[in-house]
């Protein structure tokens, strides 16, 4: 099984009540994910404001969608894949 490679081996958790600005600043790795998703609005002012759920619920994303995608972005976060 993969491990973490972030610097200090820890488990990093993303949720989707974490603001998705601070997402993508602190790991750009996810960035990608969420555009996979079609959630655009990480490199849009509106990123400063919204939450991982608030910004898919615009784009009319289901539960099921965010939590998948949530999911997604931790792995790409902690296993870099």
């Amino acid at each position: 099984m993969n491990q973490p490679t972030n610097k200090k081996e820890e488990v990093i958790k993303i949720t989707k009540d974490m603001n998705l600005g601070e997402i993508v600043f602190k790991y750009p790795e996810a960035a990608e994910v969420f555009t996979d998703y079609g959630l655009h609005c990480v490199g849009c002012i509106a990123n400063s404001y919204d939450t991982v759920e608030m910004g898919a619920k615009i784009h009319h994303m289901t539960d099921e969608e965010i939590d998948e995608m949530v999911e997604r972005v931790n792995e790409a976060v902690n296993f870099k894949e």
